[in-house]
């Protein structure tokens, strides 16, 4: 079979045919030269994530990045002016510039100053972040990873033609880095005329691989294994571990004449239906006319109250209600257990009568497991995957964390960092202070106290709190950090799982007599301006880990306290027991 008669076998791309925004190389090579000249604009990394999908046609048919017009539609209706579907506004943010004029071109970089593309801005608008955050994510909570991200984009949307020089630069898994055209192709290629994708941030275990090859098989059709490799979830296993779990899978326990891995590097915005709906209409671009869709799709957990940020089906019924115009059908997500009497996996609906099963939960595969260093059983997961992510995952004692502690100034925030790193340097582990007053005496070095310093002031220390986390790390943050959603920017870099904020609740008058430095004093005399607590507000957590009190408590007593948290949460090992220490002698 040809490949043009192969792909005839496809349903066609969303909208009838793929975007293709990449200039061929004769005209790049001049643009290069034009652009040059250019102001630029460094693009974030989900910025890149969004051109790059653009350019190939993944976000067919949207050939650029919003405007004004259809950004309105999208918010509030889900479509184009034109009146495709699209559920998600992708949009290009920027702070004013006296660079961006309307009718001129600029140049569009990575972080690394890498030209990707040239934009002629046609489109310089205003935007609402809250109105966004409501009705795309449907909440203001800043527990939202979203949400919280959204106050660091800047407040005008650029809009206009796109002409992309060249991808961004990947190095890894090239081969697996497919185009929807190669991807189409690819399936096209097995054989069959439906395809079932499967959309994936994380590892395969047995479930999913008996579900994936089930759907492939409920629709006679191929499988499109399709992980995210853009930005997912903060805390998720990283992509070069999932995508070799995959690799791994599709190697050795999947059929090669109806299995296609492929890698899609997505931005993800964890806005549950919305996003759902939105990964059916990029998978159709691909080649499928099939998604699986699972409880809590693209969701980022639970909200401030402990409760779901969405139902677990209103993904699944969002996709349903618009399946005969997106084309594309939702495959449930069906609940499986393990028999371990007959060696198999079985849908819960049809147990039989008195069945022995076995399962475990992603709670028990972190917490119980992976964290402690015991190997996943067989049954669950596959040995060759298991061996995979205990290389990723070390013992929860040996895995980074980071405490951070806000409050008032003269709260007790850096005496109390002081003590708990000399009491985790005796339990074992390596510690690093980032103290608020030490931060701006060298990384914030120039930074004042307008309220954009002082959130990049906490930007700052939250990225290197994170990079110190990602390796290992502890790290202890002591500053001030004033506005809640900043610090929830800062849980989201690093990981909701590995971030423990502490509240140093001091009550205001007590931070003021001890205040040595005469700050407060100061500002009651109208000599500082901006200071917090006393004309810039303070904006206490609404759910910290820990409340400290150090009125009522010493700074050993809590650190004391903080420590037996960590130890509670496998942070920290526990000193030895007086009956263990006596064996060792």
């Amino acid at each position: 079979m040809s490949e043009a008669v192969s792909a005839e076998r496809l349903i066609p791309p969303y909208g009838g045919q793929l975007v293709s925004l990449l200039v061929p190389p004769e005209e790049a090579q001049a643009l290069h030269a034009y652009a040059s000249q250019l102001p630029s604009i460094q693009l974030s990394p989900r910025a890149v994530c969004d051109l790059e999908l653009l350019a190939v046609g993944a976000f067919s048919p949207l050939a650029r990045f919003l405007g004004q017009a259809d950004y309105q539609r999208v918010l509030e209706e889900m479509r184009l002016q034109s009146g495709h579907l699209f559920p998600i506004p992708v949009t290009l943010p920027a702070e004013p510039s006296a660079a961006l004029h309307l009718d001129r071109d600029i140049a569009l970089r990575d972080s690394k100053n890498n030209l990707l593309a040239v934009m002629t801005l046609e489109e310089i608008y205003p935007w609402d972040k809250r109105a966004f955050a409501r009705q795309v994510c449907g909440t203001l909570d800043v527990r939202h990873p979203l949400v919280a991200e959204l106050q660091g984009w800047g407040s005008l949307n650029l809009s206009g033609r796109l002409r992309v020089l060249a991808l961004p630069r990947h190095y890894d898994f090239q081969e697996l880095r497919l185009t929807p055209a190669q991807t189409r192709a690819r399936l096209a290629a097995l054989g069959y005329r439906n395809v079932v994708a499967f959309q994936t941030r994380n590892p395969l275990h047995r479930v999913h691989e008996e579900l994936t090859k089930r759907a492939a098989k409920d629709v006679d059709g191929a499988l499109l294994l399709h992980p995210v490799v853009g930005l997912t979830k903060p805390g998720d296993v990283d992509h070069y571990t999932r995508v070799r779990t995959y690799q791994v899978l599709v190697r050795h326990y999947y059929d090669p004449g109806r299995t296609l891995l492929a890698l899609l590097p997505l931005a993800m915005r964890l806005a549950g239906p919305r996003e759902a709906l939105w990964h059916a209409l990029i998978r159709r671009n691909y080649g499928a006319n099939y998604l699986i869709i699972g409880r809590d799709h693209a969701s980022p957990g639970l909200d401030s109250s402990g409760k779901p940020f969405y139902g677990p089906y209103d993904a699944q019924e969002l996709v349903e209600q618009h399946r005969d115009e997106l084309g594309v059908g939702v495959v449930p997500f069906r609940e499986l257990v393990y028999l371990p009497d007959e060696d198999r996996y079985e849908e819960v609906s049809r147990l039989p009568a008195g069945a022995r099963t076995a399962s475990i939960s992603g709670t028990q595969v972190r917490e119980e497991y992976l964290q402690r260093g015991r190997p996943l059983p067989a049954w669950f997961t596959r040995p060759e995957v298991a061996a995979i992510l205990a290389e990723t995952y070390p013992p929860r004692h040996r895995q980074g964390v980071c405490v951070w502690f806000t409050g008032l100034s003269g709260a007790g925030k850096s005496t109390t960092a002081e003590v708990l790193t000399v009491r985790l340097l005796e339990h074992g582990r390596q510690v690093t202070l980032l103290d608020g007053d030490v931060v701006r005496t060298h990384l914030s070095k120039g930074l004042g106290f307008s309220k954009e310093d002082r959130d990049t002031n906490i930007r700052r220390i939250g990225f290197v709190a994170a990079e110190i986390v990602r390796h290992g790390g502890v790290v202890l943050c002591a500053a001030v950090s004033p506005y809640r959603a900043t610090r929830q920017e800062v849980r989201a870099m690093v990981g909701e799982e590995r971030f423990v904020e502490v509240f140093v609740d001091t009550p205001l008058e007590v931070c003021e007599a001890r205040d040595t430095k005469g700050m407060y004093a100061k500002a009651r005399r109208g000599e500082i301006r901006g200071f917090t607590g006393i004309d810039d507000p303070y904006e206490p957590p609404l759910n910290p880990e820990l409340t400290l009190d150090t009125v009522a408590h010493s700074p050993e007593e809590n650190a004391q306290r903080i420590l037996e948290y960590l130890i509670a949460r496998g942070f920290v090992r526990p000193a030895p027991t007086r009956a263990a220490r006596a064996e060792e002698t």
